[in-house]
Parts: structure tokens; sequence; C-alpha cells
């Protein structure tokens, strides 16, 4: 099993988060904001990968470190259960439809972080949650992983569909981008013998 483990504890949050890279999409989310455990288990369920995430923040300041730390341990979890990322499919790419919205997601798991954004909320929160801060979110994942990340909103008027699509769009594509490839014999993906550096 590939599995993470990051715990960590700052004056600003505390925070304990396991993966299980080859899990069965099993979630145990707490972070304070519901709407925010609502897009972390869309997460788990559809990328299949087992996540606990328990965080205490200073949400009496505003939502925005509870939200980058649980990406930032999030990302540092999987980069963990990564390793050298030997024989794992590296891209991956997924179309999510949710209703009358429609998101495309595509990654690499490249050790080179990078997130290209273009989706947009008419609304400034959902449920609690501030919605300039899901951009960050992927920011801050994208980052601690090390995933070249292009993420876009091909049409949409909901502001929930759009965001919970974008959120499965990531999950399936991750599910591609972390599962093992049989017929790599746990070479690296790339021509270099390495990714990232």
């Amino acid at each position: 099993m590939r599995t993470g483990r990051i715990a960590r504890k700052t004056h600003e949050t505390d925070i304990l988060v396991e993966v299980n890279l080859d899990g069965t999409g099993a979630y145990d989310v707490s972070t304070g904001i519901g709407f925010l455990d609502h897009m972390i288990e869309q997460f788990s369920r559809h990328s299949l990968i087992d996540v606990t995430c328990h965080v205490k923040g200073d949400l009496h300041v505003d939502q925005h470190h509870t939200t980058e730390d649980s990406a930032i341990a999030l990302g540092q979890a999987i980069a963990q259960a990564l390793g050298d990322k030997a024989g794992i499919g590296r891209y991956g790419t997924a179309y999510s439809p949710m209703d009358e919205a429609l998101a495309r997601v595509a990654l690499d798991i490249s050790g080179r972080p990078w997130l290209v954004w273009n989706a947009k909320f008419t609304q400034e929160r959902l449920g609690e949650m501030d919605t300039e801060l899901f951009e960050h979110w992927f920011q801050s994942i994208a980052q601690a992983v090390g995933i070249t990340l292009h993420i876009e909103l091909l049409y949409g008027t909901n502001n929930h569909h759009i965001c919970e699509g974008i959120y499965k769009g990531f999950a399936r594509a991750m599910r591609q981008a972390v599962e093992l490839d049989p017929r790599k014999g746990g070479a690296i993906p790339s021509t270099k013998g390495q990714l990232g550096g």
C-alpha cells in the first residue's frame, strides 16, 4: 500500500492528514468548513484515494489558513505516498459534467508545480465558504504534490455544480495519474529517469 501521513501544527492550524493511494475512496474529513469537507470527500470518493483530513484552524480570523493548509498537507501526504513515482500513469485528464456545468481537468505529476485556472464564480460564497479560496486550494495542492494542473470551466451557471464538477474532474484525473501501470514494470515515467528537477 502506498500511504502518506502528515501531522503539522502551527499558530494557525493543527492538521492530521493520511492518504492511501490504493484505497477505495473511504474518507473521514473534518475541517470546520462544511463545503470544503464536501469537496474533499468528493475528491476522495472519485479518486479512490482514501483520505483522512482533520483540521482545527483559526476560523475566528477567516477561512484562508484552514483552506490553504488542508491543501498543503493533503498534497504533502500524496507526494509522500508517491515516493519516487515509479510505475505511475503520471498523466490524467477528465471531462466532468455536473448537470448544466462542464469542467475539464488535465494534469501531469511532473514535479514542476503550475496551475492554470480558467474558472469563475458568480457568488461570493458557497455555503459558508468564500469562493475565491477554491483557486488558492488548487494552487496549494499543485505546489505541494508537484503537479502541472490545468482547470477549465467550459460552461455552467450554478456555482455549486461548477465547483463540484471541478473537484470531481480533479479526482478522476488524479486517479488516472497515480494508478500503477503494470506495463511500465516499475519504471519512472520519464526519459530523464526522475520526475521533478
